[in-house]
């Protein structure tokens, strides 16, 4: 089979782009030719055969001359339409899998993918995986970052919301544009051309949902995550939080309660704007940024995890890594993060932003090492998608195979 990734960035700069990666690399490894289409970049480190890519778009380093035409190249790509023709045409894939495409590819490649299915007469299916909810907020985030609150004000079609919010970078402009690319695509009902949608988690699928036109055609897979081998791991005594540190992320009100528990030693693995705070408070380790085997490490021998979200989280990897590395977690019953957690078995839940109920729900797993060791023996039953069994779903989507996922 022939199988087209789509992506607006061709390296790996975020979650989007790893799945995007990683997929391409298994689907060739069983056999399958794979090319790629987005964005020229220096750091592209995948490709197509004819070498078709789109004009590199920075919004915060560009000349002051390429800004000007932003606007309109967010809503409408004529190039993109261009290079992805050249790419269908030579590459003839029987499968276009698109990823983030908004805003740098714009919608208008779907359009020109469906002009040349119609016109070659080729079956080429049309797949979409929704990292985020950007077909139903322009802002993709559902939270408006000038009140740090969750807002699915623009939900219906309601897109001017986003303008008069200010919801993307804070800025009346930016987000009046990304108001008027999301209308434009909503009255051309580009999105009808998509055969299906993958939403990483039932939560995510609720909220694409609410536009009628997407929702014949969403289904749930969870992402997939690399298997590890299980080993029974000596805990130590601390209490991990890895990720981003940021108010969305529920560390505002993490460190708020970390100063309240100072018996409690707690590790924090990451970067972000908060980071500053953290040295203030005498029982947090402040580990940095880790990955691979230190943050495994780290992971394995900690009591419990915590992911404290205020945002709607849709497939957080920190539960799922937490989990399959023997390891309780304690999140908050928000977004997608409720269906990986099996509350009182592998870890617990508490209220998204309530402070005073994640201060108890510490106290009560902190001083209760039987409790927590018991949930750390339960996530050996834990099952998350290997990369081959969510392949071998994403085939019955390909070749669009009727029946159970």
């Amino acid at each position: 089979m022939r199988i087209l990734l789509v992506n607006k960035f061709l390296y790996p700069k975020g979650g989007s782009e790893t799945y995007m990666l990683k997929l391409g690399a298994y689907l060739e490894s069983v056999g399958h030719e794979v090319q790629y289409f987005g964005m020229e970049s220096a750091a592209r480190c995948v490709g197509n055969a004819v070498n078709a890519y789109t004009s590199p778009m920075d919004f915060h380093s560009g000349s002051k001359r390429s800004k000007l035409t932003y606007p309109v190249k967010t809503i409408y790509s004529a190039e993109a339409r261009r290079k992805i023709r050249l790419v269908l045409e030579d590459f003839q894939p029987d499968v276009c899998h698109l990823n983030n495409f908004n805003y740098q590819l714009t919608p208008a490649i779907i359009l020109e993918i469906h002009r040349w299915r119609e016109q070659a007469r080729h079956r080429c299916r049309v797949i979409y995986t929704a990292h985020d909810p950007q077909l139903v907020c322009p802002n993709h985030m559902c939270r408006n970052p000038n009140t740090d609150e969750n807002c699915e004000k623009c939900f219906g079609g309601s897109f001017w919301n986003c303008a008069r919010g200010k919801c993307i970078h804070g800025s009346l402009a930016k987000s009046a544009v990304g108001a008027a690319e999301a209308y434009f695509w909503r009255w051309n009902r580009v999105y009808r051309y998509i055969d299906t949608i993958i939403c990483c988690s039932a939560f995510l699928k609720t909220k694409l949902d609410s536009n009628p036109l997407l929702a014949a055609k969403t289904v749930v897979m969870h992402n997939f995550i690399d298997q590890v081998e299980w080993r029974n791991t000596v805990k130590k005594d601390y209490v991990l939080y890895f990720g981003r540190f940021s108010r969305e992320k529920g560390v505002e009100t993490l460190l708020q309660v970390c100063k309240e528990l100072p018996a409690v030693q707690f590790v924090f693995a990451g970067t972000g704007p908060l980071e500053g705070e953290l040295d203030a408070i005498a029982n947090i380790w402040n580990a940095g940024f880790q990955s691979g085997e230190a943050l495994e490490k780290l992971i394995r021998e900690a009591r419990f995890s915590i992911c404290p979200s205020e945002c709607y989280e849709n497939c957080p990897f920190s539960v799922m890594e937490s989990q399959i590395y023997g390891t309780a977690v304690l999140g908050a019953d928000i977004g997608g993060i409720p269906e990986l957690i099996e509350d009182g078995r592998t870890g617990e839940l508490f209220e998204s932003g309530n402070a005073a109920q994640l201060k108890a729900k510490i106290e009560k797993l902190w001083n209760d090492r039987a409790l927590t060791d018991t949930y750390a023996h339960n996530c050996r039953d834990v099952s998350f998608d290997t990369i081959e069994q969510y392949t071998q779903k994403l085939m019955n989507l390909y070749e669009a195979r009727k029946g159970v996922l």
